[in-house]
């Protein structure tokens, strides 16, 4: 009886271990299947990638990558680099992703925060006394005193870049692109929310020149002169370039989804 009772309790504690073993094991993050249908990356070879320690930070890190064809492996393309973010961080964006994929904020209009998500970049702009050696095969719009941006929430013209004096104007506010401070001497539209706007889900986001390390932006996407300019003079039209811009646990989440590299942890 002795040792039917040891050997019992043997059998008792090894089940009990490996059933412990069994709930120890963390579940697979789910991903949602509606995600997978049509990678937002599609027929892209050219990508940005953006990636910030969270929701809440107002910095993070740039990185170019490029592949062969649309189902080619991404390489690296240049060093990683630091960029600014909106003062209040990313919010998710409308772009090529869709909209919103998580629970985090949705971008608005004056939110202080920088756009998430999948974005094209359709061309870039230079002011009239600028040479940024931009891409030849690359689109470029040829900033004036007239060049405007609406950020007017009810204008007809909400999140468009045009000459003023081409219109007559409804709005009452505008990013000017010719500004004093020369941030915007050369830089790149980002299409979030557009090319169809939605009145009040954020207006004109750019990638241009920082005012200097650490300092964040209105919501866009802001970097040293270097580090523009290399990738001015990098992007081509015939590659459909697109911005990727992600908090690192998004980018985890999604990149095996998308078929997106990721940035090693800083």
């Amino acid at each position: 009886m002795r040792h039917y009772t040891t050997l019992s309790l043997l059998i008792v504690l090894v089940m009990g271990l490996g059933l412990g073993c069994q709930a120890a094991k963390k579940p697979k993050a789910q991903i949602d299947p509606a995600l997978v249908r049509t990678s937002p990356l599609a027929g892209s070879s050219q990508l940005v990638l953006v990636v910030a320690g969270n929701w809440n930070t107002d910095h993070a890190r740039l990185r170019r990558f490029e592949r062969s064809g649309p189902k080619g492996t991404w390489h690296p393309v240049g060093d990683e680099v630091p960029v600014s973010l909106g003062r209040n961080g990313l919010a998710w964006g409308r772009g090529l992703h869709g909209e919103r994929l998580s629970a985090a904020p949705v971008k608005a209009e004056g939110d202080g925060r920088a756009p998430a998500g999948v974005f094209s970049l359709p061309r870039a702009f230079i002011g009239p006394s600028e040479s940024a050696g931009a891409s030849p095969r690359f689109p470029v719009y040829q900033v004036t005193t007239q060049t405007v941006c609406v950020d007017t929430v009810a204008s007809k013209y909400y999140n468009q870049m045009f000459e003023e004096n081409t219109a007559t104007k409804d709005w009452g506010s505008e990013e000017r692109m010719l500004r004093p401070d020369g941030l915007y001497r050369f830089g790149l539209f980002v299409d979030h929310n557009a090319p169809n706007a939605r009145p009040g889900a954020g207006s004109c986001i750019f990638m241009h020149l920082w005012r200097g390390p650490g300092a964040p932006t209105a919501g866009c996407t802001a970097m040293a002169e270097p580090s523009l300019r290399a990738m001015l003079g990098w992007l081509d039209a015939s590659k459909k370039p697109v911005l990727v811009q992600l908090p690192r646990e998004e980018l985890v989440r999604l990149a095996p989804v998308w078929g997106a590299p990721e940035l090693a942890a800083n």
